[in-house]
C-alpha cells in the first residue's frame, strides 16, 4: 500500500496540488489521468520519493518495494543489458555481486564462508536462481531477442532500450510499480504483452497513459486530477468517463431542481411577507431558503480541440497503385517488391514492429525519397497531406503560428486561418509564438491544423498521436473515422486503428501481409501468424544460402 497523506505542491505561487489524500492499494492497478499540466508525472515524482512536497507526506507499507520505470535512456549505456533488468531489484544484484566478488578471492576465510552462507540463503529467498531466466523472458516477451542479451545498452536503439527499461522495471515481483507513459515507443505488439502482464500482476500499479484502449484493458481504478484534487473513480476508463458525465448530469439536475425550490419559496416570501397571518409561513420559508445550497459544479479543466478534415473535392476511383518497390536503408532491405492498390474507400493501418519500414513506405509515397526499384502512382483526383513521423524540418522557421499556417492555406485571409488554430486550441498569447520554440504536443496540432486547412482528400499519417494528450487523441480518432477521404496511416493506439481502419497492411521482414478487415479480427487470425512464420523461415534461409 502506498498513500498520499495531506499532500500539497506549490510551484511559486500556483498550487499544482492541494491537500491530497489518496491512499493505493494491493491487487488494483490504478490509471492515473488528467489534462496536460495537470500534474500527473508530478505526483508519481512524488510518490517515488524524487521530489519532495510543499505539506504533506507519502507513506509506504514497511517491507515494500518500489519500482519505477525510468526515463532516461542514456543512463546505462555502460551496463550489459541483461545486468541493466536484473538492476531493478538493487538488493537481489547487490547479493549477486558480493557472492562473485568473495568467491573470487584467493584466500577464502572462514569469515567469508559465515558471509556467503547468509548471502546465498537471502539469495534463494529471493529467488535469485531465477533471476537470469526470469530477466530474460521479461525481455523476450516485449521483442528483445536473445543475440542482444550480452550487449551493452549504448549498443540498442532508442525502441530497445525504452523497452529494456521497462523489463527493468517490471523485474523481480515489485510491489509498488509506478509507470510513467510505459507504451510510448512500444510496438503493437509489445503493448499488448505488457497489457497481459499488468492484467496478472498481482501487486499495486499506478500508470500515466495516453493510451485509452490500454487503460481499458489494465486499469480497476482512475485516479483523476482536476483542480489540484485527485478524484477516485471505481473501474476502467471508459467506467470513469461514463461516471463523470453521470455526475455532472445528476449534479445539473439536483440544481435544476433546487432553483425550482428556490423560485417557489421567493415568490411565497415577496407575497406574504407583508401579511400578518402569513409572517410565521414566510419567515419558516425564509429560514429554508437560506440553507438550500447550490452543488458547486467546475467544468472539467480538460479542453478537447475540435478536429475535421473536410476534402475539397471528391475522390475518384482510381487512388493510388504501389508496383513492386523495394527500398534498401542501410544495407537492410525494409521494402521488398511491395505492391497494392488502395481502393476510394479504404482505411489502411499499416501495422507491424519495423517502424523504419512504415516511415520508409510513407516517405516513398509522399515523394520525399526514391524507392530503389518499382514505382507508384497517385490518381488524378487525389490530394494528398502528410503527418510526418518526424516534422522537425517543419518547424525550422522563426514565424509566428498564425503566419506559418496562412503559407499552406489556399485561402489567405488571416482571420480564416486564426479559425483553424483556434479549432486546435490556439488562442490569445498562444497564437502569436514563434514556431521554432513550440512544445511537442503543440507542433503535432500544428500539423494537424494544416491537414485540415489543405482540403485534401488522401491523409497519410505516421504515428499522429505522438506528444498529444488523451483529450486530442480522442478529438483526432473522431476525425479519423468521420474523414470521407482515403486513410494510409500508422499508430500504436489500438482503440483508433480498431475504430478507423476498415484494412490492414502489416510490414513483415519488407513484404506485406494485406487483409480487407478490423484489427481485433486481424489479431485474432490464424492466417497472420502463419504468414508470419513463412516469412521468417524464408529469410533465415536467404541467410544461410
Amino acid at each position: 500500500m502506498i498513500a498520499a497523506n495531506n499532500v500539497t505542491l506549490r510551484l511559486g505561487k500556483r498550487a499544482l496540488f492541494e491537500d491530497v489524500n489518496i491512499k493505493f492499494t494491493e491487487g488494483n492497478c490504478y490509471g492515473l489521468i488528467g489534462a496536460n499540466g495537470a500534474g500527473k508525472s508530478t505526483f508519481l515524482k512524488i510518490l517515488s520519493g524524487k521530489l519532495e512536497p510543499t505539506n504533506g507526506s507519502v507513506t509506504i507499507t514497511p517491507g515494500q518495494r518500489m519500482s519505477v520505470l525510468e526515463q532516461d535512456h542514456f543512463k546505462y549505456d555502460g551496463e550489459v543489458v541483461l545486468d541493466t533488468v536484473m538492476q531493478g531489484n538493487a538488493r537481489l544484484f547487490e547479493i549477486m555481486r558480493e557472492k562473485d566478488e568473495i568467491y573470487a578471492k584467493e584466500d577464502f576465510t572462514e569469515e567469508d564462508g559465515i558471509k556467503t552462507a547468509e548471502l546465498e540463503a537471502e539469495f534463494a529467498q529471493m529467488n535469485g536462481w531465477e533471476a537470469e531466466s526470469d530477466a530474460a523472458n521479461l525481455l523476450n516477451g516485449l521483442g528483445i531477442e536473445t543475440d542482444l542479451h550480452y550487449k551493452l545498452m549504448s549498443e540498442l536503439n532508442g525502441s530497445e532500450k525504452v523497452k529494456v527499461l521497462l523489463a527493468r522495471a517490471l523485474f523481480g515481483n515489485p510491489d509498488i510499480l509506478l509507470l510513467d507513459e510505459p507504451t510510448n515507443h512500444l510496438d503493437l505488439a509489445a503493448i499488448a504483452w505488457l497489457e497481459e502482464f499488468l492484467i496478472n500482476f498481482d501487486n499495486t500499479v499506478i500508470v500515466v497513459s495516453h493510451d485509452r484502449y490500454f487503460l481499458n484493458k489494465v486499469c480497476t481504478q482512475i485516479a483523476d486530477i482536476d483542480y489540484s484534487k485527485i478524484q477516485l473513480y471505481a473501474g476502467n476508463y471508459d467506467f470513469w468517463y461514463e461516471s463523470s458525465q453521470l455526475m455532472i448530469r445528476q449534479m445539473k439536475e439536483a440544481n435544476k431542481k433546487k432553483e425550482e425550490k428556490i423560485k417557489e419559496l421567493q415568490e411565497f416570501i415577496q407575497r406574504f411577507s407583508a401579511n400578518a397571518s402569513k409572517s410565521k409561513q414566510a419567515t419558516s420559508r425564509k429560514r429554508a431558503l437560506e440553507k438550500i445550497e447550490l452543488d458547486e459544479i467546475k467544468p472539467s479543466s480538460r479542453k478537447y480541440p475540435y478536429i475535421d478534415f473536410r476534402p475539397e473535392r471528391e475522390i475518384g476511383n482510381e487512388v493510388l497503385s504501389v508496383d513492386h518497390i523495394s527500398k534498401t536503408v542501410d544495407g537492410r532491405k525494409v521494402l521488398d517488391d511491395v505492391s497494392f492498390i488502395v481502393g476510394r474507400e479504404d482505411k489502411i493501418a499499416f501495422v507491424g514492429s519495423d517502424e523504419l519500414a512504415k516511415t520508409t513506405l510513407f516517405q516513398i509515397l509522399m515523394g520525399d525519397i526514391e524507392p530503389d526499384e518499382g514505382t507508384f502512382k497517385w490518381g488524378v483526383t487525389t490530394s494528398q497531406s502528410y503527418f510526418p513521423k518526424d516534422n522537425t524540418k517543419l518547424f525550422d522557421s522563426t514565424l509566428e503560428i498564425a503566419d506559418w499556417l496562412q503559407q499552406y492555406s489556399p485561402i489567405k485571409d488571416m482571420t480564416y486561418v486564426r479559425g483553424f488554430l483556434g479549432r486546435m486550441l490556439f488562442a490569445g498569447e498562444d497564437g502569436v509564438k514563434k514556431v521554432n520554440v513550440l512544445s511537442g504536443g503543440e507542433k503535432v496540432r500544428c500539423v494537424l491544423s494544416k491537414m485540415m486547412i489543405s482540403g485534401a482528400n488522401c491523409l497519410v499519417m505516421d504515428e499522429p498521436t505522438n506528444h498529444l494528450d488523451m483529450e486530442s487523441i480522442t478529438a483526432l480518432n473522431n476525425g479519423m473515422i468521420k474523414f470521407p477521404g482515403v486513410l494510409l496511416f500508422s499508430s500504436r493506439d489500438h482503440q483508433i486503428v480498431q475504430t478507423t481502419a476498415n484494412r490492414i497492411i502489416e510490414l513483415v521482414n519488407g513484404k506485406i501481409i494485406d487483409k480487407i478487415t478490423t484489427y481485433d479480427e486481424y489479431l485474432a487470425s490464424d492466417e497472420m501468424a502463419m504468414k508470419r512464420q513463412v516469412f521468417q523461415v524464408h529469410d533465415s534461409e536467404e541467410e544461410d544460402d
